[in-house]
């Protein structure tokens, strides 16, 4: 959890007031300037998390001091991914925390999956397979419910296409084998990696993951595709079924 730090806080941040509407005080649009510049200057490896999401929060709420809402935002939801993925309801929660304000979190979060999403897209699995982790978790860790996706590879084993399979409660997601492999054949897909989440952060699989993966192969065998891999995605890590030895 984001805790109390005072040495955490630069000096030159605007103090914790409530400001009048109109006019933004110079103070706010001083530490506002200042922040946009570091982040220009440095890039998002130069800013803690709740400078991060004061940058995104200065789009929608123009005129106030936000450094108070980013860091109850932290201190609810823990680090700025989760912040940006977790639901509407639950950020709604948050006193301050407005429509407008949760539309531009989600947008962020949109842009965030796009972008991991490009740099796998088209490019072979093997030699991008950290981008291809990084996509994964950015996509899946911070979902209440699980998703099932697969990722349909070529014969060089380019990823042509990553598609939503299925979604279901948080802690069950329903699989069709054949539906799977139908999918493939329809890509000219010759491989294929599995990917599903553990809502709970724990990727341990469970018997009817294994079960499933077993279906699932014995479809792909039967049709001359390959089963890479099922990955696993928790929240504070993956399981590779292949590494593990299931596959």
């Amino acid at each position: 959890m984001f805790q109390e730090a005072p040495s955490l806080f630069a000096p030159d941040e605007a103090p914790a007031v409530p400001l009048p509407s109109g006019k933004t005080p110079s103070y706010i649009a001083d530490h506002r300037r200042r922040l946009r510049d570091r982040f220009m200057a440095g890039g998002a490896g130069a800013m803690p998390d709740y400078e991060l999401l004061e940058l995104v929060l200065f789009r929608s709420i123009p005129r106030r001091d936000v450094k108070p809402l980013a860091r109850a935002l932290l201190d609810r939801f823990g680090d700025f991914n989760h912040v940006l993925s977790d639901t509407p309801a639950r950020l709604a929660d948050i006193d301050g925390i407005g429509p407008a304000t949760i539309t531009d979190l989600k947008i962020v979060e949109a842009a965030a999956h796009r972008l991991a999403r490009s740099k796998v897209l088209k490019r072979p699995v093997i030699s991008s397979w950290d981008a291809v982790l990084d996509y994964c978790r950015t996509a899946m860790a911070h979902r209440e419910t699980e998703q099932f996706r697969v990722l349909f590879l070529d014969r060089k084993n380019t990823l042509i296409a990553d598609e939503e399979q299925g979604h279901g409660t948080v802690d069950h997601v329903p699989v069709y084998p054949r539906e799977i492999v139908k999918r493939a054949l329809e890509l000219n897909a010759s491989a294929l990696i599995l990917v599903h989440n553990h809502p709970s952060g724990d990727p341990t699989p469970s018997q009817s993951d294994i079960d499933m993966t077993g279906q699932v192969e014995a479809a792909c065998g039967a049709l001359n595709l390959n089963l890479h891999d099922h990955l696993v995605i928790g929240k504070s890590g993956e399981l590779s079924f292949r590494a593990q030895g299931y596959l």
